[in-house]
Order: C-alpha cells, then sequence, then structure tokens
C-alpha cells in the first residue's frame, strides 16, 4: 500500500539531485569559517534574503532562539502572538535558555493587532519588562497556512521600528508566502532586523535553517550558535542540499495546487474546510466534538493516509512527495471515514 504522508512538509526526502551534490559537496570545518560549501550557502540566503550575512544553524527552532538571544538580554521583553510557533511549538525556548518575558498579542488572523503591539510600548517603568523585539510569522502556521501580505506586513514592521522594537521574522515558509502573493521574498526580509527559514520543510532538504541578517549582529549570532551546541564542523555535506534547494523554490507553487485541489475536493465531499484569506500549502478542516480524532487518524493511516490528530481542527500539509493524485486519493478517504464516524 502506498502511503499519502500529509502531517507536514518537514517528511520530503531529499531529491536525487540533493544527493548527488551532497556526496560531491567540498568540505571543511565551519566552526572555523572554513567550509566552502556552507560559506556558499550564506552567500546565497544572504542575496536572497537583501541582508549582509547569514549563518547555518541546524533547525528552525534553534534558528529562532539564537535569534532572540541575539537581540536581547535576560528580562527583556518579546511581543509575539499567542498562536505563534514561537510561543507554542519551541519548548519554551525563550524563557528557558534566555530568561525572555513573552508579551503575548492576539495573532488570530495571523498577524499582530497594532493597537496590542503598541500597548506593550510603554516607557520605562521599573515594574516591566521592557519590550526590546517584535516577531512575527510569514506564513503562519497555527492561522491555516496563511501567508500576510506585503502591505500588513510591512506596515507592521514600521510601526515596530517607529516604537524602536526591533523586529524578527520567523519565516520558516517565507518562500511560501513570496510565491502565494506573486513577490520576490526579499520584499519581506530585507525590511526586518532578522529573519530565520527553513531548508527542510517545502523547500526538501534533509536539515538546516538560515539566519540572516546584518554582519554584526550575525557575528554575534555565531556566539550564540555556539553556545546552545549548534557549532557545526564539516556541515557542507547538508549545506549542499540546502542550495539546491534555495534554486528550486519557485516549485513550491505546486503545493499550493495541491493543497487547493484537497481543500476543493474535501468542501465537495461535505468536509468542513477552514476558510484561509491567502492560503498556502495547508488545508485545517473542523472535527466535531462526536468524532474522535485520534481513531480518525488510525482509520485513515489503515488505508494509507497520514496526518496528525489533533483536537477540533486537523491540519494537512502538500508537499513535494506528495502527488496531485494522492491528494484526489486522501480527500476521498478522509470524507469516507469522517462519515462513518460522525
Amino acid at each position: 500500500m502506498s502511503i499519502i504522508d500529509l502531517r507536514s512538509d518537514t517528511v520530503t526526502k531529499p531529491s536525487f539531485e540533493m544527493r548527488r551534490a551532497m556526496a560531491e559537496a567540498e568540505v571543511g570545518d565551519d566552526v572555523y569559517q572554513e567550509d566552502p560549501t556552507v560559506i556558499k550557502l550564506e552567500q546565497l540566503a544572504a542575496e536572497i534574503t537583501g541582508q549582509e550575512a547569514a549563518l547555518f544553524v541546524c533547525s528552525g527552532t534553534m534558528g529562532n532562539i539564537v535569534s532572540l538571544l541575539t537581540h536581547c538580554n535576560r528580562g527583556d521583553g518579546v511581543i509575539l502572538g499567542y498562536k505563534s510557533h514561537i510561543y507554542v511549538n519551541e519548548g519554551g525556548g525563550l524563557s528557558a535558555l534566555g530568561g525572555l518575558v513573552p508579551l503575548c498579542v492576539n495573532d488570530g488572523d495571523g498577524i499582530p493587532k497594532p493597537e496590542e503591539v503598541l500597548s506593550f510600548c510603554r516607557p520605562e517603568n521599573v515594574h516591566y519588562a521592557p519590550a526590546k523585539l517584535l516577531c512575527l510569522e510569514n506564513t503562519h502556521n497555527a492561522c491555516g497556512g496563511v501567508a500576510i501580505s506585503p502591505e500588513d506586513f510591512l506596515s507592521m514592521v514600521s510601526l515596530a521600528k517607529n516604537r524602536g522594537l526591533s523586529v524578527h521574522l520567523d519565516g520558516a515558509r517565507i518562500f511560501n508566502a513570496a510565491i502565494a502573493w506573486g513577490v520576490e521574498p526579499i520584499v519581506y526580509t530585507e525590511s526586518v532586523d532578522s529573519v530565520q527559514f527553513c531548508l527542510s520543510k517545502g523547500l526538501g532538504a534533509p536539515i538546516g535553517s538560515l539566519i540572516c541578517g546584518s554582519k554584526d549582529y550575525i557575528r554575534r549570532a555565531r556566539h550564540w550558535r555556539k553556545r546552545v551546541g549548534g557549532g557545526l564542523r564539516q556541515a557542507g555535506v547538508i549545506a549542499a542540499a540546502g542550495i539546491i534547494a534555495l534554486r528550486n523554490y519557485p516549485d513550491l507553487r505546486h503545493d499550493h495546487e495541491k493543497a487547493k485541489i484537497l481543500k476543493d475536493r474535501l468542501t465537495s465531499e461535505g468536509v468542513k474546510v477552514v476558510e484561509v484569506s491567502k492560503p498556502t500549502n495547508m488545508v485545517y478542516f473542523d472535527v466535531e466534538s462526536s468524532v474522535d480524532e485520534a481513531l480518525l487518524a488510525e482509520k485513515c493511516s489503515q488505508r494509507g493516509v497520514l496526518f496528525n490528530p489533533t483536537p477540533e481542527k486537523i491540519r494537512l500539509v502538500t508537499h513535494r512527495d506528495v502527488s496531485f493524485e494522492d491528494v484526489e486519493k486522501a480527500a476521498k478517504v478522509i470524507a469516507e471515514e469522517l462519515c462513518r464516524l460522525r
């Protein structure tokens, strides 16, 4: 039985082109900044994002925590959405490792409300943790994979900087956002003080993320990467796949097309799909309280369709290793099993 894995775009496997590049990669010790393939990847990332420099790290979570630690000191406040990946899905690292104070705002539409951000831009007062950093997420995972428009995004960045805040972009899937709006990634990334994006999601590399920022910022981030155990040696072996991934990022548009077909087929089968203003490669659907999500996932997995069972809303993620035919079949299986359990 063939498997249709819709749990996440992190399940993508490296392509033959990536594997060949990895096997042939020229390498050196990256802690000494002597790995030529890593250097090439970092230069490419900086160029694409419009930043001065970049740093290769092991994961998106590492990229975000290193970025926050570089921006802030212990006791500083970080404004971020209560649905954001940094706040919800990164093990509380900003507090556990950085001693940072999360100042949570409403990001239910994928981007914080301006008035809530401003509410934390308070005059200096010994009673408050001073807000130093605003974190934005684009695309926004927990909000249906929505892509935030360049206009709304840049307006929020401008508001933050006018109030003296630095801005970090958790751009794990920033290339999906750019494709959804028909713009180059630099439209989002050159305006922020730092950006992290993942190579190991839809881009299909086996491992790794990049942090991009000014030369001084990346110099300090490199120190923090070492402190959290992220110093790399002959990392060109994995960086080589990242170079291929970045060169091929326009192919992500096919994942969006697959997600639209999946959404349309589920809707036609009577499944209550969550509407998103600017969708990308994710489809969320509602599950009635009478339906056991874990049982639904189990029944679908027995028929070769995988997804993670979560309360109320279930996420399906399309990617390179799922075909157009696969999403048609997955929609049919999900609808049938959901009907049986109602």
